[in-house]
This record gives C-alpha cells, sequence and structure tokens, in this order.
C-alpha cells in the first residue's frame, strides 16, 4: 500500500499541489486515553481525500482543514492543537507544502518585457510570455522565458486561467487597448493573486473606460495594479522589472507599499 511520502513523492514529480502534516512534538496529558504518536502523517490535496490519520478522527479533520487553508498560502507553518483537535498545545504538527513553481503570465513582447522576465525567474517564477504577434513573441527574443506562446491573451487565459491561483501573477505590458483591455477582462475572471497592467495615468483612464465598457466594476478594477509598480522612479527596464516584482510582493504578502497607482501626477517626475 502507497504510503504519505510516496504520495508526496508522486505529486511532486506531476507539479501537483500537496501538503504533508506530521506530528513533531506531543505532550504528556494526563488522563488522556491517546495520543497522535511522532510522526504521524497526513497527505492534504485540493480537491481529494485526504491521507492517513493522526490517530484521532476529530483531531483530523481540524488539522486537514487548517491544511487546506495553509496550501492557499503556500507557506509551511507550525501548528498546535488540544488533545483530539480542541483548543491547546497538546500535539504540534508540522504542515509542510509542497507545490510547483509560482507561474507569471506576461502578456506583450515589448522592450520591458525581456528585463521582467530575467528578474522573475531569479525569483523562481515559471514565466510565460504571451503575445498575437508572432514577430515579437519568440523565444530568440526571449531566451530565459519557460514558454514564449503566440496566441491573443484572452484566448490564452480561456486555456490556462482556470489553473491560475493566489501565488501567481499577470503582467500586461501591452499598451494597446485591443490587446489589454480583452486580456484584464479575462484576468479578472482568474483566482490569480496579482494583476498589474503598464501604461501612463491617462493610458489607464482610457482602459478603465474600455473595461466599464466591457461590464468591469469597481470590485475588478480595484484588483488591477495600474500604473504597475512601486512607486520608486523606476526608468529603465531593469529598474522597471524591480518595482514590478517589489509590488507583487507586497500585494500577496498584504503589505503596504506606496504603489504608483496610489498616487497623482508624472509617472516620471521631471528632474529638477
Amino acid at each position: 500500500m502507497k504510503g504519505a511520502f510516496a504520495l508526496v513523492r508522486e505529486a511532486v514529480r506531476a507539479g501537483q499541489l500537496i501538503a504533508l502534516v506530521s506530528v513533531v512534538e506531543v505532550a504528556d496529558v494526563e488522563g488522556t486515553v491517546s495520543l497522535p504518536v511522532l510522526g504521524a502523517t497526513i497527505a492534504v490535496r485540493p480537491g481529494l481525500d485526504p491521507f492517513g490519520t493522526l490517530g484521532d478522527a476529530r483531531l483530523d479533520r481540524t488539522v486537514v482543514a487548517d491544511a487546506l487553508v495553509v496550501l492557499e498560502s503556500g507557506r509551511s507553518t507550525v501548528r498546535h492543537y488540544g488533545a483530539q483537535g480542541g483548543p491547546g498545545h497538546d500535539v504540534t504538527v508540522f504542515i509542510e507544502v509542497f507545490q510547483a513553481p509560482r507561474r507569471m503570465v506576461i502578456f506583450g513582447a515589448v522592450d520591458f518585457t525581456a528585463a521582467l522576465v530575467r528578474a522573475a525567474v531569479n525569483l523562481g517564477y515559471y514565466v510565460v510570455v504571451c503575445d498575437a504577434r508572432e514577430v515579437f513573441a519568440s523565444a530568440r527574443r526571449f531566451p530565459e522565458a519557460d514558454e514564449v506562446v503566440v496566441e491573443w491573451p484572452h484566448r490564452y487565459l480561456g486555456r490556462v486561467g482556470g489553473s491560475l491561483g493566489p501565488r501567481d501573477a499577470i503582467c500586461v505590458l501591452t499598451h494597446d487597448h485591443k490587446f489589454d483591455v480583452p486580456a484584464l477582462v479575462a484576468a479578472l475572471g482568474t483566482r490569480v493573486g496579482y494583476l498589474g497592467a503598464m501604461g501612463s495615468r491617462r493610458t489607464h483612464a482610457e482602459r478603465t473606460e474600455r473595461l466599464r465598457e466591457e461590464g468591469v466594476g469597481d470590485e475588478g478594477l480595484a484588483r488591477i495594479m495600474a500604473p504597475i509598480g512601486i512607486d520608486i522612479g523606476a526608468r529603465t527596464p531593469e529598474e522597471t522589472a524591480v518595482a514590478i516584482l517589489a509590488e507583487i510582493i507586497a500585494v500577496q504578502s498584504a503589505t503596504h507599499v506606496p504603489s504608483l497607482r496610489d498616487r497623482t501626477g508624472p509617472i516620471h517626475p521631471v528632474a529638477p
């Protein structure tokens, strides 16, 4: 019979999300009939039955529910539980998350894209560059990208958007309403954790009007970080890549930073 560790190994090889819950400490509680033994494990996968047991059905249910939340966050953690799943510190478990690399989808094979690809790959992202223009979207121009796709952005998201989640990011760098408006509408239909769009304030104001015409409301518009990036005075493609990735980290860690969209005035102030 397949064990929890073998299940984790298979899931990792297949690029599937899985958590392994392991008992790492058990207190000596007087009067308790039974407690989990050290090393007891449960493998937890979204949408599938858990595998294994910690020795108590109530504790199993509590731990599995918590592990699914931890899987959503993508960060391993330690949790404490009372005997049989109640409150307390009788049982300590380590919830270890195993997951495929975070994904970044960049729409627009433009000058800034290559720098963003390089920086994102260095942070461990699986990076896809997508553009409908075959002359621009080529592996030769973006050799560091994991994939270069020649397709309309909204059609690409129609195929893969359902697999994107809170750990993933979409960056729209197209600067062209005929590309970026359908792309943003499609992106808002995903669970992606970060959605940013490049362009001047005037460009984004025009884009916002078009998005409203497409039925996007205030809640959807609030998800779009535009102009993209944090406010660090970035000008070059490399500096802009840093600003974008810093904003992604801040958004996904719920940390407040001075984003460009939060202030008014020119994106690139005139030097004194």
